[in-house]
């Protein structure tokens, strides 16, 4: 006959957390039975305060409840439609993945890149020689063919120049390490609460893909400022990868992928994006006739300023540091980082088609 003996004991209110707990304790001569507490004292794997946290998930001092510990797999996948202080943080980044997929499929199935943010601008920043009529058939037009995916008619590129095929690999590549960058961070944030091991390997990996996605960021713009300056291209290309391989095998280590080298973390990202003045000025002098400059420095300083302010955030753990508490479920500086990150991304998405568009127009006299 199998013996089960069940206890159930009502924490009282702590100081803490100002929340009553049940915790429940069971001893069973029987692995093959149900745990019977799991059905008369509530949910099986609660969400826990930080002093309740193993040691190495205790990050973050200011958010002090609701968080996941050592939940098996499955839980922690089903976690995804459940409130915890991780929920933003995944949903955040899972979005912006989702949004630059579609972004993805989209340029693959056209022949021509769509451009739904520069058609926006395009209808409130026109020139004389267009009239609003123009500008409101653009607009509906561009709109049309960005969620009609399936439409066969060729688009038509007229060129003021020659007719030029310019690489797309550089625009895929930057779009290729937004996603892995995005989707490791939702993937981190969703499963590191499963086991030690899990949770280290994963934080590696969201410090790898932030990497990524810096180093993946200046293919575009440089191979296109520098189509016609080959050497140029090789130069910046390899010295901004050198640096992320660098900052890779950093990320790599197990002392150094822990929270007491948060903010050297954040230097060594930073390093690599203030490594882009150097191309930045220098594109400013290459392309100074372009008409499409001002617009797209005005993007790209955009971006910059969406990554710095989230990276202050990320550093300084403000608004929680505040009021700890207050934000465990919404508001909290990392959530802020995340959204920030993603409207970085679009800002830089968006300078890249300006790029192209006029690269599409004006080529070299002699490709390379």
């Amino acid at each position: 006959m199998n013996y089960i003996q069940t206890k159930c004991v009502v924490k009282r209110k702590g100081k803490e957390t100002g929340e009553s707990e049940t915790l429940c304790f069971t001893k069973s001569k029987d692995n093959n039975n149900n745990n019977m507490c799991d059905r008369h004292c509530g949910k099986r794997y609660p969400l826990l305060s930080f002093w309740e946290l193993p040691e190495f998930m205790k990050d973050n001092e200011y958010i002090l409840r609701y968080y996941r510990a050592n939940w098996p797999f499955k839980q922690a996948l089903f976690s995804l439609f459940r409130w915890h202080n991780e929920t933003l943080n995944v949903w955040t980044h899972l979005i912006g993945f989702l949004l630059f997929l579609g972004l993805t499929l989209a340029n693959l199935m056209k022949p021509k890149v769509v451009n739904l943010l520069e058609l926006f601008t395009r209808s409130f920043s026109s020139s004389a020689e267009k009239n609003v009529s123009h500008n409101i058939k653009d607009l509906f037009l561009g709109t049309t063919l960005l969620f009609d995916l399936n439409h066969q008619i060729p688009l038509t590129i007229e060129l003021e120049s020659t007719a030029l095929v310019i690489a797309r690999w550089p625009f895929f590549v930057f779009l290729g390490g937004s996603m892995f960058c995005l989707l490791s961070s939702s993937m981190c944030h969703l499963f590191c609460c499963h086991s030690r091991d899990l949770n280290l390997f994963l934080w590696r990996m969201d410090y790898v893909g932030i990497v990524v996605m810096i180093i993946t960021s200046f293919f575009p713009q440089i191979y296109y400022v520098f189509l016609c300056e080959p050497h140029w291209q090789i130069i910046y290309l390899a010295g901004i990868t050198a640096m992320g391989l660098f900052t890779i095998a950093t990320m790599l280590s197990p002392t150094l992928s822990t929270s007491k080298y948060r903010t050297f973390r954040a230097m060594l990202f930073c390093s690599m994006g203030l490594f882009g003045i150097v191309p930045a000025i220098h594109a400013c002098f290459v392309n100074w006739s372009n008409p499409r400059r001002n617009i797209t420095l005005a993007y790209e300083i955009g971006m910059a300023l969406s990554y710095l302010t989230g990276t202050f955030f990320y550093v300084t753990r403000i608004p929680e540091r505040w009021k700890p508490g207050w934000f465990d479920l919404a508001g909290h500086s990392h959530q802020i980082f995340h959204a920030l990150v993603v409207v970085g991304a679009l800002a830089h998405y968006a300078a890249t088609l300006q790029m192209l568009e006029w690269r599409d127009s004006f080529g070299c006299d002699t490709v390379p």
